[in-house]
C-alpha cells in the first residue's frame, strides 16, 4: 500500500504512536489498517479473513493497554496480522510468510509484542493465566489479556485453562473473538442495562469498594464472594433468561458486544483494564468485515491465494492438466469407497475443506461429522464408533494430530481399534513454517504397538492404501501424505488391495541402494536418473518401503545382502523417524552396512516455499544427486 494512501497509519509504527490519538480518530486507523491487509495479502498470500474480523479488536487492545509490558496472548495467529503491522512491521510485512522474512504466526523470537507462539488453536487462555500468575507474584501491575476465537475455544485445552481460572486468583482478561454469531445478541431495555452497569466506572468503583470494606471486616471471603458472583450471575440469567458457562465457572461475563464498534470497545476494556478478577468481554465480529468477497464466503477467504482486490477474482495457477491435489485424491476416493462400504464414516476436527473431506459431506452428510478444533476428541470419537462396527475415516493434519498423541495410543491402538488416521500435510508444508511442518508423526506413532504405518509415493498408491486400510482386519491404520498436488495428471485407479508391510524395487542397481517412504520417493528417482547419467558406470538401486511399519523383511534382507552403502530419504525428522527404524533392523539382524540418513534436522525448520526449505535441509533434488554420488 503506498504511504500517500495509509493516512494516519503511516504515523504509527508502535503501539506509543497509536495511543497518542484522540479515540476519534481511531474508526480511521482501522479502515487504513484493513486495507493495508488486504492489498498486501492480494500480491503475498496469506490468512485473510480472520484478520479482516479482528482489526477494531486489535487496535483497541493496542490503544487501551500498555504493551508490550502489558501481554497480549493471541489464539491461533490467523487472527494477528493487524497487530505485526502495529507493532513495529509495517514496512516488513510484505516479507509474510517469505523466506527470511516475518513468520507467518506471531513468535517471541520476532517481536517483544508476540507473547506466545499461536500457530495451533487453543493455548491462550492456559498460557495467558501462566503470566497472570508471574505478574501477581512478581509486581501485580502487568495486565494480561488472553484473545481467543470461538472456533478456538472448542478446544479441550481452552475449557482446562477456563477452569483452572476460575479456581486461580489472577485478574486477566478473556476476549472470546465470536465470529459465527453462536449467541444471539442481547435485546431488551433491562438487559442492556444490565449490559451498560456491569461496565460502568461508578458501579465498578463503588462495587470494589464495598467488596474491599467487606473483606477488611471479615465478612467477605473467597467462598462468600464466589457466592456473591453467582447470585449476580443468576440475577443477570433469570432477567435475561439465558445462561453461559463463563458464569457457571464465576468468571465475570461481559457482552455480547459489537466487535467492530472500535470506540466502543475503548470505552468497555478501559473499565475493564483494572477490574480484579477474571473476566471475559464477549465479541460479535464478521469474518472477512470491511472486504465483501471475504464476508460472503469466508470460509473460501481464510487462505485465498492471490486475488484481484477490485473484482474479488481469486488468481489460480492450477491448471486443467496439472496434477490434482493429495487432499482432493483423498476426498474423492473416499466417497468412493463410502458408496460402496456403508460402515465407513468420515471425521475431522474442523477441516473439511482442508483436508477435502467437505466432498464427502456433501454427498453423504449424516454420514460425515466435523467435530470443531478438538483432535483428541476426534480420535476418540472415532474410536468409539470403530468399537461398534463402524470404519472411521479420521483426517488430521500431521501437526496438529501431535495434540492426540495419547488418544491414538489409549483410545485406538491398545484395543487395535480399525480407524483409519489419515495424516494430510505430513513433511514440510511450506509458508506456514514450524508450528505447521509435519515432521514428527513417523517418530512419534512408528513405536506404538498394533499401528500400521504406510505413506504412498504418489496417488494411486494412496487410493490403494485407503482401500486396503478400510479391509476387514487390519486394524488401525495411519497413512500420511504430503499437502500441495501430486505427481500424476490420471489419479484414477482400480482399488486394489496392497499387502499390509510390503514395499517395491523401483530400480534395480550394484553400487548403492536408496530406500525411501513416500512422496519424496518421486524426487529421489530423478536425482538417480541424472546422476547415472552424469557419472558412468555409476548403478543405483531404489527401493519404495512404502511401510514404517510392519517393514517389509524380504525386501531388506534382499538390500542387506547386496549392498554395503544405503541412504534413507524421508521428508521427517530424521532422529528416530524411517531411516532410524532401518538401522535399527539391520543391526537388530547383525547387518552392518554403512547408512546415510536423509532427513528433517533435529531443529524446528522455519517458513518458505517448499523448494527452498527442502534445498536449506538438504532434501532437494541436488543434494539427494550429490549424497548419491559422493
Amino acid at each position: 500500500m503506498r504511504q500517500d494512501d495509509l493516512g494516519l497509519l503511516s504515523h504509527i509504527k508502535y503501539p506509543d504512536d497509536l495511543r497518542k490519538l484522540n479515540v476519534e480518530q481511531l474508526p480511521e486507523v482501522c479502515e487504513k489498517l484493513r486495507k493495508d491487509i488486504v492489498e498486501e495479502l492480494s500480491v503475498n498470500p496469506g490468512h485473510l479473513a480472520s484478520s479482516l474480523g479482528a482489526v477494531e479488536i486489535t487496535v483497541a487492545l493496542h490503544y487501551v493497554f500498555d504493551t508490550p509490558d502489558d501481554r497480549i496472548v493471541w489464539d491461533v495467529g490467523h487472527q494477528a496480522y493487524g497487530h505485526k503491522i502495529l507493532t513495529g512491521r509495517r514496512e516488513q510485512f510484505c516479507t509474510n510468510r517469505k523466506l527470511n522474512g516475518i513468520r507467518p504466526f506471531p513468535s517471541p523470537e520476532e517481536s517483544e509484542y508476540d507473547t506466545f507462539v499461536c500457530g495451533h488453536a487453543s493455548n491462550s487462555i492456559s498460557a495467558a493465566l501462566g503470566m497472570a500468575v508471574a505478574a501477581k507474584t512478581q509486581s501485580g501491575q502487568r495486565h494480561v489479556v488472553a484473545v481467543i476465537g470461538d472456533g478456538a475455544m472448542s478446544g479441550g485445552l481452552a475449557f482446562e485453562g477456563l477452569n483452572n481460572v476460575s479456581s486461580t486468583p489472577n485478574d486477566m482478561l478473556i476476549v472470546l473473538n465470536d465470529n459465527n454469531m453462536s449467541i444471539d445478541r442481547s435485546v431488551g431495555g433491562m438487559k442492556q442495562y444490565l449490559l451498560e452497569l456491569n461496565t460502568n466506572e461508578t458501579y465498578n468503583a463503588l462495587r470494589f469498594k464495598a467488596g474491599n470494606w467487606l473483606r477488611s471486616k471479615g465478612y467477605l471471603k473467597d467462598d462468600r464472594r464466589n457466592g456473591l458472583i453467582r447470585l449476580g450471575n443468576a440475577l443477570k440469567a433469570a432477567i435475561s433468561h439465558q445462561q453461559n458457562i463463563f458464569e457457571g465457572l464465576n468468571i465475570r461475563y461481559f457482552g455480547p458486544f459489537d466487535g467492530h464498534n472500535v470506540k466502543e470497545l475503548v470505552r468497555i476494556m478501559k473499565q475493564l483494564k483494572d477490574m480484579k478478577g477474571p473476566k471475559l468481554l464477549h465479541l460479535h465480529t464478521t469474518k472477512g468485515k470491511g472486504y465483501e468477497p471475504a464476508e460472503k464466503a469466508a470460509t473460501i477467504w481464510h487462505a485465498p491465494g492471490k486475488f484481484d482486490v477490485d473484482t474479488g477474482e481469486r488468481i489460480e495457477n492450477r491448471s486443467d492438466d496439472s496434477p490434482m491435489k493429495y487432499q482432493d485424491v483423498f476426498g474423492h476416493t473416499l466417497l468412493e469407497l463410502a458408496e460402496r462400504n456403508p460402515n465407513i464414516v468420515g471425521v475431522t476436527p474442523a477441516m473439511p475443506t482442508g483436508c477435502s473431506m467437505n466432498i464427502m459431506m456433501q454427498a453423504m452428510p449424516d454420514r460425515t461429522f466435523d467435530v470443531g478444533i478438538a483432535e483428541g476428541h476426534a480420535v476418540t470419537f472415532s474410536g468409539g464408533m470403530a468399537k461398534e462396527g463402524l470404519q472411521p475415516f479420521c483426517n488430521i493434519y500431521s501437526a496438529f494430530a501431535q495434540r492426540a498423541y495419547d488418544n491414538i495410543i489409549h483410545d485406538m491402538a491398545i484395543m487395535n481399534l480399525p480407524v483409519v488416521l489419515c495424516l494430510d500435510r505430513a513433511g514440510l508444508v511450506g509458508e506456514d513454517g514450524a508450528t505447521h511442518h509435519g515432521a514428527f508423526d513417523m517418530v512419534a506413532l512408528r513405536a506404538v504397538p498394533n499401528l500400521t504405518i504406510a505413506s504412498p509415493m504418489n496417488e494411486h498408491e494412496l487410493r490403494r492404501l485407503m482401500y486396503t486400510a478400510q479391509l476387514p482386519g487390519k486394524g488401525s491404520f495411519v497413512i500420511r501424505y504430503p499437502r500441495g498436488k501430486g505427481v500424476l495428471k490420471d489419479w484414477k485407479c482400480p482399488l486394489e488391495e496392497i499387502e499390509v508391510g510390503t514395499g517395491r524395487r523401483l530400480k534395480d542397481g550394484r553400487d548403492t541402494a536408496v530406500l525411501t517412504i513416500g512422496p519424496i520417493g518421486n524426487t529421489v528417482a530423478q536425482a538417480i536418473e541424472e546422476a547415472e547419467k552424469e557419472n558412468e558406470g555409476l548403478s543405483v538401486a531404489h527401493y519404495d518401503i512404502r511401510f514404517l511399519k510392519p517393514l517389509d523383511e524380504e525386501l531388506l534382507n534382499e538390500v542387506a545382502a547386496k549392498f554395503h552403502r544405503i541412504i534413507t530419504v524421508e521428508d521427517g525428522a530424521r532422529a528416530g523417524g524411517f531411516g532410524s527404524a532401518i538401522q535399527e533392523w539391520m543391526a537388530d539382524r547383525g547387518h552392518y552396512p554403512e547408512i546415510e540418513r536423509m532427513g528433517l534436522p533435529d531443529e524446528f525448520v522455519e517458513h518458505g516455499t517448499v523448494e527452498q526449505l527442502r534445498e536449506i535441509v538438504g532434501l532437494d533434488k541436488d543434494s539427494i544427486k550429490k549424497k548419491i554420488t559422493e
